[in-house]
């Protein structure tokens, strides 16, 4: 019996695994032939597999074609552990990046048009940027918003602050969308955004995406300090987020492909 619950689970993981390949197509659902031909296996194998998968929500059937897609009792679990491994990963990065920069560095993510910060490490400075850790701070005038909204196109980007006012907190603060998005499209091609005096007077900072498996922008890694001493420094600041970003990624399962836009994924 031990064997075969064996092969049965190793056929059950081949087919997860198939159904998160790049074989599937836009649509995210493969058929029963196909998944078979994928994995090596017989057809009805397979299919009982899939419907024992079926049945306790790993994966969808849909009811016109008959063809099958993950289902969304595993990206729940992925995400619950998505969430611990972000934490678990982000402390000696962050560290690290203490360590090579000298200024306190953060773990956000996005909340509607909101950023916190989740995770913070600081060095021993006299002089000290505030703690945000829990705090809500706008999007469109922070480094860490701006990474975190990189995936935006203008017309996505003007329906999800659409509501959200654009207060100038710094005197650099981007006015509107339109200029918000100008600034997005050079952080997009650097690979970090980096802001100057946008989300108060005399503060800098730094930040670079963090992206899951998917390919999708999960938080970002934000450095900040005040302006006489790291502003200088700002660009080569950005530069080492981007390689730490990167590396962060990876250990989160991303393949390096590039994500399409939020508009061209809804």
């Amino acid at each position: 019996m031990a064997p075969r619950t064996g092969t049965s689970l190793k056929r059950a993981i081949a087919l997860l695994v198939a159904l998160s390949g790049d074989e599937q197509p836009v649509s995210g659902e493969l058929g029963v032939t196909r998944l078979a031909e994928i994995i090596g296996e017989d057809k009805s194998q397979v299919s009982r597999s899939l419907r024992t998968l079926a049945d306790e929500g790993f994966v969808d059937r849909d009811p016109d074609t008959l063809a099958y897609r993950l289902g969304w009792r595993l990206y729940c679990l992925a995400a619950r552990a998505g969430d611990r491994r972000l934490l678990e990963l982000a402390g000696p990065v962050l560290r690290r990046l203490v360590g090579q920069l000298g200024e306190r560095s953060h773990l956000s993510v996005l909340d509607g048009t909101q950023v916190l910060t989740v995770l913070t490490e600081s060095p021993p400075h006299a002089v000290q940027t505030a703690g945000w850790v829990g705090r809500p701070v706008p999007a469109h005038c922070t480094s860490a918003g701006r990474a975190l909204l990189l995936d935006h196109d203008e017309a996505s980007l003007s329906v999800l602050l659409a509501d959200a006012g654009f207060e100038r907190l710094g005197p650099r603060a981007p006015r509107d969308v339109r200029e918000l998005y100008g600034r997005i499209v050079v952080a997009r091609e650097l690979g970090y955004a980096i802001v100057d005096e946008e989300f108060e007077p005399a503060l800098v900072a730094a930040a670079a995406p963090v992206r899951d498996f998917r390919g999708r922008i999960v938080c970002a890694l934000n450095v900040s300090g005040p302006k006489f001493r790291l502003g200088d420094g700002l660009a080569d600041a950005g530069r080492i987020l981007r390689t730490a970003a990167e590396e962060f990624s990876r250990d989160l399962g991303w393949d390096g492909k590039p994500h399409i836009t939020e508009s061209e994924a809804s």
